[in-house]
């Protein structure tokens, strides 16, 4: 999971893009600004010189600078003082030419993509959240994975697939009943989002739209800016043992950890694709209970029965499902057969 250069690159000039764009908005606001209100001019003139001297005074204060403004104010902390005062006392005067002309508060202000980095990436020496839903998007769209779940969404997941016909013997529901109760689950689940965290665990035979669910949420998601990292399985248990055995830098394993336990979202799809032994069944655990620990969302989707999820991984990790997810389940016959079948009788 971590970036090549190249990447780096790319993301950090979406950056400089952005940055640029910021610049040149506040430029013409502050043309505009001055072309009907040419006194402010004269008041940013003032309080750049009167900032200039309060910097200075500071500087003198602290014993690095000589012949300091504040000891023309009135010395010492007072004349520090003094400075400060008028600085407030000018840029209130601006605010007030601002609102009488009409202008609102913060018209002056660079607007930011993000204002918690102000558009730079980094807070400090930390990549910045959006750095890392930067991050994210990028590896979506060099992976393919964004074109895979183009068009998958809510309004897109049809129920005609799901007979009333069958019934599942052990809800008594049928199975467009089960579907259509997944598909509210799923909505609630995105639109609750940031409310409350909650888990999904989605289970069925091969061909019933798991895994179209999982992009539904994926997309809505994506869509209100959380950082949402999917894996199928086998790929998931791969780079676990990649960082586990030494197989990659302790850098790009740090980085890896922090994608797959402080995302927003995890998907683990096709759980039990892989081959599943020891390792793999106290990563699962470890990953499902930190993530639960930190409060953040888990969505899984699999073939496997309960009873196979405590055979396979151990009870411990279906106590951690059973307890902290939603449980959702679909039956039917295999939609791409059914698509098949459909299109082959349209002919």
């Amino acid at each position: 999971m971590a970036l090549t250069n190249a990447q780096y690159d790319e993301i950090m000039r979406e950056y400089q893009r952005r940055q640029n764009q910021v610049r040149e908005a506040l430029s013409a606001r502050e043309r505009e600004v001055y072309d009907r209100i040419p006194e402010l001019a004269r008041l940013d003139e003032r309080i750049a010189s009167e900032s200039t001297a309060y910097a200075r005074a500071l500087l003198a204060e602290d014993g690095t600078a000589e012949d300091s403004p504040a000891s023309r104010s009135g010395g010492g902390e007072s004349g520090i003082s003094a400075l400060k005062t008028r600085i407030e006392e000018i840029s209130a005067e601006k605010e007030r030419l601002l609102k009488r002309a009409g202008f609102p508060k913060g018209y002056l202000e660079p607007e930011y993509f993000c204002a918690d980095c102000q558009d730079t990436g980094y807070i400090g020496q930390e990549k910045c959240h959006c750095f890392r839903q930067a991050i994210i998007d990028l590896l979506y769209a060099q992976s393919n994975l964004r074109r895979s779940m183009q068009g998958e969404t809510f309004n897109a997941f049809s129920l005609d697939y799901y007979p009333e016909t069958m019934t599942d013997p052990v809800t008594g529901l049928t199975a467009a009943e089960m579907a259509r109760r997944a598909l509210q689950e799923c909505r609630r689940f995105v639109r609750d989002f940031d409310q409350e965290p909650d888990n999904l665990f989605l289970s069925g035979d091969t061909g019933l739209g798991k895994t179209f669910l999982s992009h539904c949420v994926a997309n809505a998601l994506l869509e209100s800016t959380h950082s949402v990292v999917y894996f199928s399985a086998f790929r998931l248990f791969e780079l676990l043992a990649d960082a586990s055995f030494g197989r990659v830098d302790a850098n790009e394993a740090g980085e890896m950890d922090r994608y797959i336990y402080d995302c927003d979202l995890l998907i683990i799809d096709d759980l039990g694709t892989e081959l599943t032994n020891s390792f793999v069944a106290s990563e699962l655990f470890l990953v499902l209970n930190e993530r639960i620990l930190r409060r953040k969302s888990t969505l899984i989707s699999t073939n496997l029965s309960l009873a196979s999820i405590a055979d396979l991984y151990s009870e411990r990790v279906l106590s951690r499902i059973t307890s902290n997810y939603r449980m959702l389940r679909l039956i039917g016959d295999d939609i791409r057969i059914q698509k098949r079948i459909r299109a082959s009788g349209a002919d």
